[in-house]
């Protein structure tokens, strides 16, 4: 009897784990299924670019790819053929536009997936690949897709992103030609606020054609100039030496040049913009000037009109702070 009695509660209790099993197993299936059965996933390298289709598409289910440009309309290709209408990759670098771009002209809906989310993600198995492992969240829907604005919002993201760096090696340029100053002790910066106006750009100008006169060289300031004249004359008596005044040349050349391209590319984002749509069929003004400097240009600011492209396109402009 003791041990029928002791048999009967084991049994339960096998039960027990029976029955909690199969709903653990119940909730298991339920979390794992599939949403997306045409989805399929990418891992995407600087030189090779692996991908994974469901299983039943394909004999061959993941495939590896060469990240030449052949081989990424084949790439397109061969997701067309196992009937694929989604697919997931990693944001790695800029690896991932060139296979965006072509995707996207190809008709599949593409997720750019941040790599945090990827990482998030728990239960991966050693065995299993990166892009198969893309594949699989991609299809139980545990992947949410990054913003990526339209082609033309892109082109014009693009130009300002260049313009920039344009600006960042200027402004080098610009601290080589203090630089130089500096070493042969002119100090133009103490008596004026920008040497890369006009006012110092016919300075250096001057200095670069021979001249070494301190008033004459001070007189070739603008009128808007407040430094008396004087001060800027004795500012302008310094220790001219071949070595510096060859740096400040080839400085101040290149300086011009980056200008140069900033204003070519303004001009391209300025025809880029008037491409793109108003943001309602009647465009808003302009708000009057409240303050006599509210849009005065800056230096770095585009050769366009910036702000009115800007209420013309999203009727606001989201470059004045709002307090």
């Amino acid at each position: 009897m003791r041990r029928l009695e002791g048999i009967a509660p084991r049994a339960a209790l096998s039960g027990y784990k029976e029955a909690t099993m199969g709903k653990r197993g119940e909730k298991r299936e339920r979390r794992s299924a599939i949403l997306e059965p045409d989805a399929a996933g990418i891992d995407i390298g600087a030189e090779e670019i692996y991908v994974a289709v469901p299983p039943d598409r394909d004999e061959q289910a993941t495939r590896r790819f060469s990240s030449f440009t052949c081989d990424l309309y084949a790439l397109a290709e061969w997701l067309q053929c196992c009937r694929i209408r989604t697919v997931a990759m990693e944001s790695t670098g800029v690896y991932w536009i060139p296979l965006f771009q072509i995707l996207e002209e190809s008709g599949f809906k593409v997720y750019l997936v941040n790599a945090h989310s990827l990482k998030t993600v728990p239960g991966r198995k050693s065995d299993v690949s990166d892009c198969e492992w893309i594949q699989y969240l991609h299809s139980v829907g545990l992947l949410k897709a990054s913003f990526r604005p339209p082609e033309d919002i892109c082109a014009v993201r693009t130009l300002w992103r260049h313009r920039g760096s344009l600006l960042q090696m200027a402004a080098e340029h610009t601290q080589h030609i203090q630089k130089s100053l500096s070493l042969m002790n002119l100090q133009i910066h103490h008596v004026l606020s920008d040497i890369t106006g006009a006012s110092g750009l016919a300075i250096l100008d001057a200095i670069l054609a021979g001249n070494r006169d301190p008033l004459c060289l001070a007189h070739r300031c603008n009128i808007r100039v407040k430094s008396p004249r004087e001060t800027v004359a004795q500012a302008l008596v310094g220790d001219y030496r071949p070595e510096h005044l060859f740096t400040l040349k080839q400085s101040l050349d290149g300086y011009r040049h980056y200008q140069k391209l900033i204003a070519e590319l303004d001009d391209e984002i300025a025809r880029l913009m008037h491409t793109l749509p108003n943001a309602t069929e009647h465009p808003a003004l302009i708000p009057k000037r409240t303050k006599r400097t509210a849009y005065q240009r800056m230096g770095n600011d585009p050769l366009f009109d910036l702000h009115s492209e800007l209420y013309r396109i999203a009727g606001v402009d989201p470059t004045i702070s709002r307090q």
